[in-house]
């Protein structure tokens, strides 16, 4: 089975700083660590190759410091990575992202499974993986929390809902975005550790891929941040005490005295 997993490399942290110029992340200073949910996605994908055999495929998007999170994959059992990395992206939006990302897996060549973290931690849009889905017309599954069975042509699942789970059955080749009920991802072995330091990783620029100029980086990208600001914290509520109608009372006043 070749299975593709793609990857995002994420800030470190929960204080994300913006550019107030730019509207972009602010990583200067701060560690990158591969998106939280996309652990997920490397071990399920290290695991059906130890059921079925075949190889993983590592994708990324992102500067040439990236390649970091690619030789994390390898050491988790992964076989190569592929960065996807060239000016020409920068500031891509999720569509021009899964449409880049969709290309790269064109050049990669026939595959049967793609799987990817339900969303990732900076953004939290939960896009990019059914749009490469989109862009490559493949099914897909989302928010997949079991892999119950599986064969070279086809894959039932566990998606996960709000109050319980559905069960899918789906054709391959497909593409699973993945939650992270569905298993532990593993530490690296020290023999992980030495293949991927040695590992070679592969960039794929814009000149490679050969994409259409108009879908890819700003050009592409049909939605912009225009502006970015922290809230004004909201003042603390208000517990109203005393017997059930002077309650009501009172709060019907509250109410309309904020109304009007």
């Amino acid at each position: 089975m070749n299975i593709i997993v793609c990857i995002k490399q994420v800030p470190e942290t929960t204080e994300v700083r913006i550019n107030p110029e730019t509207n972009t992340l602010m990583r200067e200073g701060v560690k990158s660590i591969i998106n939280p949910f996309d652990m997920y996605a490397i071990e399920e994908a290290v695991r059906l190759k130890e059921r079925f055999g075949g190889k993983i495929s590592v994708v990324t998007m992102g500067p040439p410091q990236a390649d970091s999170a690619l030789r994390e994959a390898i050491s988790m059992g992964a076989d190569e990575g592929f960065l996807v990395c060239d000016r020409a992206f920068a500031g891509s939006d999720t569509w021009a992202t899964s449409y880049t990302l969709a290309g790269a897996i064109k050049k990669l060549g026939v595959f049967d499974l793609i799987i990817c973290g339900k969303q990732a931690s900076d953004g939290d849009t939960a896009q990019v993986g059914p749009g490469i889905s989109t862009h490559l017309n493949i099914p897909q599954v989302t928010y997949v929390k079991k892999v119950e069975e599986a064969t070279d042509k086809s894959m039932r699942l566990e998606r996960m809902l709000e109050e319980g789970y559905e069960i899918i059955e789906t054709p391959l080749p497909a593409l699973l975005t993945v939650v992270k009920e569905i298993n532990e991802p593993r530490i690296p072995s020290l023999k992980g550790l030495m293949r991927a330091k040695s590992a070679k990783i592969t960039t794929l620029t814009q000149k490679e891929l050969n994409l259409d100029p108009q879908q890819i980086g700003l050009c592409g990208s049909p939605t912009q941040v225009v502006k970015i600001f922290t809230p004004t914290p909201r003042v603390g509520g208000q517990i109203l005490k005393g017997e059930i109608p002077d309650i009501a009372k009172e709060l019907v006043d509250l109410v309309k005295g904020e109304v009007n």
